[in-house]
């Protein structure tokens, strides 16, 4: 903000107004709010959909997304009655699509995050991008690799190896990623499930 509009902003409080450019950024903070939140009612819906077809009942899905059962199966059936039954979705680690290396890129650096909590770089971007704040953009998915890339750079000796192996299969990819992408899920889906995985994995390697 540049001197000329603090004085406006400093001016207005003053005379108990409000400025056109805070008028702005409150709105702009709601609506990230309310944009985050009907991602996250939609990146459910969809989830519901993905554990429907790898077989889970819908007892299951109730009792782990808090739902009712009438409120899963009413879900289900929609997904059914617009898309049809769709093959079950892969869930190999090994996927070359770019929302599946995105997840893991992000899987990865939360777990460096929450070993290296303090220090880690790569903090504000992860956090930013779990409240919505940031989208997985290109530039945005190369700003958090080259943050992932100090983080294991800097704290290499208590970071375990598995991490480096993890960035160095995710680079990889995300540098010539595959053109083809499952039509069976949305990029959000995928990134959630990705994230999810890759996590887990690292977890169970330490």
């Amino acid at each position: 903000m540049t001197g000329k509009e603090d004085g406006v902003e400093e001016a207005a409080l003053r005379l108990g107004a409000l400025t056109e450019e805070q008028a702005g950024r409150m709105f702009a903070d709601m609506n990230e709010v309310i944009r985050a939140g009907e991602e996250m009612r939609g990146l459910r819906a969809e989830m519901i959909n993905v554990l429907a077809g790898l077989g889970w009942t819908q007892d299951k899905i109730a009792r782990l997304t808090g739902m009712s059962q009438p409120a899963v199966s009413k879900q289900v059936a929609k997904h059914k009655g617009d898309d049809g039954a769709l093959p079950p979705m892969g869930l190999s680690l090994d996927q070359r699509d770019a929302p599946w290396l995105e997840g893991r890129l992000w899987g990865l650096a939360e777990e460096i995050s929450e070993s290296c909590r303090e220090t880690a770089r790569c903090t504000r971007y992860v956090e930013a991008l779990a409240r919505g704040r940031k989208r997985f953009t290109p530039g945005n998915v190369d700003a958090l690799r080259r943050l992932v890339e100090e983080d294991l750079r800097l704290h290499r000796a208590e970071l375990p190896g598995g991490y480096r192996d993890a960035y160095d299969e995710i680079g990889r990819g995300l540098d010539v990623p595959s053109k083809t992408t499952a039509a069976n899920s949305s990029p959000s889906v995928r990134r959630t499930l990705a994230h999810r995985i890759q996590r887990d994995r690292l977890r169970s390697e330490r």
